[in-house]
C-alpha cells in the first residue's frame, strides 16, 4: 500500500491505493492519528485507488477516528469500491463514517 496525499481548500486528502491489511495497516493509522491530532484537522481518505481493506483496515480507521473527535478533527470517506463498501456494511462501519461519492463531494462536505 502506498499513501499519496494533496490538500484541497486547506483540507488534507489522504490516498491509499491497493490493499489496507494486516500488514500494511500500521502504516495507514500512523498516517491517519498523524493528521487528525493534534488538530483541529479535515481529513478526507480518498479510496479511488484501494482495492481491498481487512478488518485490521477498519480497525486503523476507528483508532484515527476516537483520536480525532477530542482533538476537533473530522475523518471523512470517499469513492468507495462496492466491495469496500459491503465491508462497511456489514461491520456497521457505515454508520459510523460519513461517506461520499467522490472526493470533491467530500472536500464540499468539509469546508
Amino acid at each position: 500500500m502506498d499513501i499519496s496525499e494533496e490538500t484541497r481548500n486547506g483540507i488534507l486528502l489522504l490516498k491509499p491505493a491497493g490493499r489496507v491489511d494486516s500488514g500494511s495497516c500500521g502504516a495507514f493509522e500512523q498516517r491517519l492519528v498523524q493528521a487528525v491530532t493534534p488538530g483541529p484537522a479535515s481529513v478526507v481518505v480518498d479510496m479511488t485507488q484501494l482495492t481491498y481493506m481487512s478488518s485490521a483496515g477498519l480497525r486503523a480507521l476507528l483508532v484515527a477516528a476516537k483520536k480525532a473527535k477530542p482533538a476537533g478533527s473530522r475523518i471523512v470517506l470517499a469513492a468507495m469500491a462496492p466491495t469496500i463498501r459491503e465491508v462497511f456494511d456489514m461491520s456497521g462501519f457505515s454508520t459510523l463514517f460519513e461517506i461520499h461519492a467522490n472526493p470533491d463531494d467530500a472536500v464540499k462536505a468539509l469546508g
